[in-house]
């Protein structure tokens, strides 16, 4: 099978490439426009490997996508804007890619009459919930442009699979973490501050729960979906770790050898939910399970970012 694979040198997507390569025989078209968030250092070691092409290309231009989408059987649609903060900012970029960028990913889809596409999304367009988890079925609930385009993106997608009949399946998954994720993001902001003996910026009390999975872990679970999958059906994806940002920050701190003097709380942001978790019962029943244990996944990532300061420094030199 050749896959199709938009936001292929992003964070997740460049993991699902590398962990498409290991785990098939399947070839794999990269495309990305290589904004800030699109690198193609995430892909470095896999740029020899006669199974991946790269094609840089926006998701919202319509010859782009049908030129390089040409060929393929599959689609595993991962290019999104998707920082939080990013989006209150300038919401504009958000709802362009996300939606629009998705519409165009779909209708190129149905009239190369592809096989499956994957439209990769997130736990945040449930919105916050105090007690117990979402299921697939709950109402959406977004509170951020992020998240309201993601929850768009999503529902642009299943039309597609109830207009046209389009092959689709979406995919929520709660916070991932892991290599090569960009260092505006909680876990390797606060893991390269420390490395560099900085300060870690704590949002309001740090009392924010999130659940993490590691990006194998949800790599596992796209690709079980895009090969097992039902058409039109949503799969939520969960770690099993729930944790609260002060919690997460310790953790943090233990592995990089400093401790709570290290911490400067700031004023929270705006929209910022409280509590994400999602009930991941559906995944499970295809053969799917984390298989990461969080202790050792976090100090793998700390000694990644630890050993890997050519990859990351570039990065929050380009941010300052």
């Amino acid at each position: 099978m050749r896959l199709f694979v938009t936001g292929g040198a992003g964070f997740i997507g460049s993991n699902y490439v590398r962990w498409v390569l290991a785990h098939t025989d399947d070839d794999v078209v990269v495309y990305d426009a290589l904004t800030y968030a699109g690198n193609r250092d995430n892909l470095r070691d896999l740029e020899d490997d006669p199974r991946m092409a790269f094609i840089q290309g926006d998701v919202c231009d319509r010859d782009g996508v049908a030129e390089a989408m040409a060929g393929c059987d599959a689609v595993v649609h991962f290019a999104a804007e998707s920082h939080v903060d990013r989006s209150i900012v300038g919401p504009d970029a958000f709802v362009r890619t996300n939606c629009d960028g998705t519409n165009v990913v779909c209708d190129t889809a149905r009239l190369l009459e592809m096989g499956m596409v994957v439209q990769v999304s997130t736990d945040e367009v449930y919105g916050s919930i105090d007690e117990g988890s979402f299921a697939e079925t709950n109402r959406l609930e977004p509170r951020s442009p992020y998240s309201a385009s993601k929850a768009g993106a999503d529902l642009i997608a299943l039309a597609y699979r109830e207009t046209f009949g389009l092959p689709v399946a979406v995919t929520r998954s709660s916070n991932n973490f892991g290599p090569y994720q960009h260092p505006e993001k909680l876990i390797p902001l606060f893991t390269t501050n420390l490395l560099d003996g900085l300060t870690v910026p704590l949002y309001g009390d740090g009392l924010n729960v999130r659940d993490w999975c590691h990006v194998d872990d949800n790599c596992a679970a796209i690709d079980l979906v895009l090969r097992q999958g039902q058409h039109g059906e949503i799969y939520n994806v969960a770690g099993g770790n729930e944790l609260t940002n002060r919690e997460l920050t310790r953790r943090l701190l233990a592995l990089c050898g400093r401790d709570e003097s290290f911490i400067h709380y700031v004023d929270d942001r705006l929209g910022h939910d409280r509590r994400y978790s999602v009930d991941a019962a559906k995944i499970s029943k295809l053969g799917w399970s984390p298989s990461r244990d969080l202790e050792e996944a976090l100090a793998v990532t700390v000694d990644w970012y630890r050993e890997n300061r050519w990859w990351w420094e570039p990065l929050k030199k380009a941010a300052t």
